[in-house]
């Protein structure tokens, strides 16, 4: 027999509703200072400023789709339906997520590359373009600053706690969960550390310069409050299934925290639920497993030069039996592989980076000082501050997804009966990734130059990259230029990555099918490997086949869970401010005895 965790019935961490109209007063006075803040931010410079910069994420995914997508001579009549329709959905979906708040407000000169002169149209005038501020961006730094701002920086406050929280200080035999603090913590990164920290900074630092690495640090610091928000929610609101495995992540909190506050909420938190739900099982099928699948082999292609007709096939088999034998332990054995993986994944990856660094160490100093000066200076190759700025948020978004809510889903089967403990715990994993990790790939690119390498040499490098991202080869050169096998180490951080990736994105959706299937007379949880045998069967086919427009359609899924996410975070933040303040409380009077 499955039961919901009330947050309203657990021990001294879980109290009554708090006071809204005080609560209310305090959630207005926050989200009335984030608003004041992005925009600011947004128009602090104007509209004539902001030359045209590619989005790096519309790179990519073209990128993607030009070395994948079939002919269309070759394709069936059913292929050919089908594509239009995937890409019909995603696109339509795109519209939304990228659409332009601004209204056309940044129209600039456009710039070339090569030989960094305006652009002229035909009749010999500077050419213009638009530099959209795309809704999705604003939402996400909006939530980050307003749950900062409402929990009084528990980003700060809460960080020393949260290193000691992870070392096992307070953990309890006894406590309900699957996994420990740390191992929560591991799952949660193995999903979100992977091929964005390599080819995403490379290709962000490329074309927004120096100085969206700036923005990209401070909007990882407003995230960790995101994250911590999320998986406190994840925690209060999970369900211990007739196993005793654990469900949970923001289908669970905005079904059940949305119904608690009764009337238009209940079945608006239904519909959100739902919604992430769905979103969940799309996003891990496709980023979390064709994707990535698909794109760690185009490296190993790429770095061992790979010629074996079946080279491919052989890899995806390899990637589905390793996949396959940790999924099909839960979280638990997802939890113990992670917790080896993800540590010897970044250490492998970071002393790399460190290695190239002190190499170039003479170069470190003014690196640094250039991604200060950049991120505020009007430089019209990379975009103006406007440029810089929004290059910077997005790839801190898209890196360490804080905000997105699917870092809740492995937090929630973490063994305590403390929620915001494991909400402190969340918080690091921006601060892991994009703070360290990220920041590793950005001096690492800025110190050897390559992050400025255009024209006839950037293009002699990727004829030869047969279909490894752009970002990752140029990363692969700047390692290559200290060590020549040091790309090999490279390799093997991206399998790593990705096979992490994989098995906690498995682990995801399946407890977004657990929910919709719970739907169904209560099937979810019996039903579940029926999923896990798809998504192992879907490691091979992203090694072996071409992905084309499905994996649009799959990142697109996964940036909207924004949506939903933070529209139910922001309503249920006073309940979780009251349960913070609570704990905080307990903690500075010692109520919380340290265990070990």
């Amino acid at each position: 027999m499955k039961h919901f965790r009330s947050p309203h019935s657990c021990r001294s961490a879980c109290l009554p509703h708090p006071d809204l109209s005080r609560t209310s007063r305090t959630s207005f006075l926050a989200a009335a200072l984030a608003l004041a803040l992005v925009l600011a931010l947004f128009a602090r410079v104007p509209a004539d400023s902001a030359p045209e910069i590619v989005d790096d994420v519309a790179v990519a995914l073209q990128q993607t789709a030009d070395q994948q997508a079939p002919a269309p001579a070759g394709e069936t009549r059913i292929q050919t339906v089908v594509n239009r329709w995937v890409e019909g959905a995603s696109n339509a979906i795109f519209g939304v997520l990228f659409f332009d708040v601004s209204g056309g407000s940044f129209r600039s000169t456009v710039i070339d590359r090569d030989s960094r002169l305006p652009v002229l149209d035909e009749s010999g005038n500077p050419k213009t373009a638009t530099q959209a501020l795309p809704l999705l961006i604003v939402v996400l730094l909006f939530g980050g600053i307003f749950f900062t701002i409402y929990y009084r920086f528990v980003n700060i406050r809460g960080f020393r706690h949260s290193i000691d929280v992870v070392r096992g200080r307070f953990d309890k035999a006894e406590d309900e969960g699957e996994v420990s603090h740390f191992r929560a913590l591991t799952s949660a990164l193995s999903a979100t550390v992977g091929l964005g920290n390599i080819a995403g900074v490379a290709i962000a630092v490329s074309l927004g310069g120096p100085g969206a690495v700036f923005w990209m640090l401070v909007t990882a610091f407003f995230g960790m409050a995101s994250k911590f928000s999320c998986c406190t929610l994840g925690q209060m609101y999970r369900q211990v299934n007739a196993d005793g495995t654990i469900s949970g992540g923001p289908m669970y909190y905005l079904d059940r925290g949305l119904a608690e506050r009764g009337g238009f909420f209940k079945p608006l938190g239904k519909v959100l639920a739902i919604a992430a739900a769905i979103m969940v099982m799309g996003a891990a099928v496709g980023g979390g497993n064709l994707f990535q699948a698909n794109q760690s082999y185009a490296i190993v292609e790429y770095v061992f030069d790979l010629k074996y007709q079946h080279a491919s096939a052989i890899y995806g088999v390899i990637a589905a039996l390793l996949v396959g034998a940790v999924i099909i332990g839960g979280i638990k054995r997802i939890g113990a592989a992670t917790s080896r993986i993800v540590p010897l994944m970044a250490g492998v990856y970071i002393l790399g980076c460190l290695v190239v660094i002190l190499s170039h160490a003479d170069k470190v100093p003014g690196a640094l000082a250039l991604i200060v000066r950049e991120a505020f200076a009007a430089d019209a190759l990379y975009g103006g501050f406007i440029g810089v700025l929004v290059m910077g948020v997005r790839r801190a978004a898209f890196s360490n997804e804080a905000g997105i809510g699917s870092a809740a889903i492995a937090h929630s089967a973490a063994r305590t009966n403390e929620p915001v403990r494991e909400g402190i715990v969340g918080l690091l994993e921006p601060f892991i990734d994009t703070i360290v990790i990220c920041m590793m790939t950005a001096i690492v690119v800025i110190v050897t130059g390559v992050y400025d390498i255009h024209g006839a040499e950037k293009a002699a490098i990727m004829a030869t990259a047969h279909h490894a991202p752009e970002g990752a080869v140029l990363t692969a050169v700047a390692f290559g230029q200290v060590v020549s096998w040091f790309p090999y180490i490279l390799a093997a951080a991206v399998v790593l990555f990705a096979y992490s990736t994989m098995i906690s994105w498995c682990y995801y959706g399946e407890r977004g099918w657990i929910y919709l299937f719970d739907h169904w007379g209560g099937i979810g949880l019996r039903s579940v490997i029926l999923y896990r045998l798809f998504f192992v069967f879907c490691v091979f086919v992203g090694a072996v086949a071409n992905l084309g427009p499905i994996i649009d359609l799959s990142d697109a899924l996964l940036l909207s869970m924004a949506f939903p996410n933070i529209l139910g975070m922001i309503l249920l933040a006073p309940l979780v401010k009251k349960k913070t303040d609570d704990y905080f409380a307990r903690l500075r009077a010692g109520k919380m005895p340290v265990v070990r």
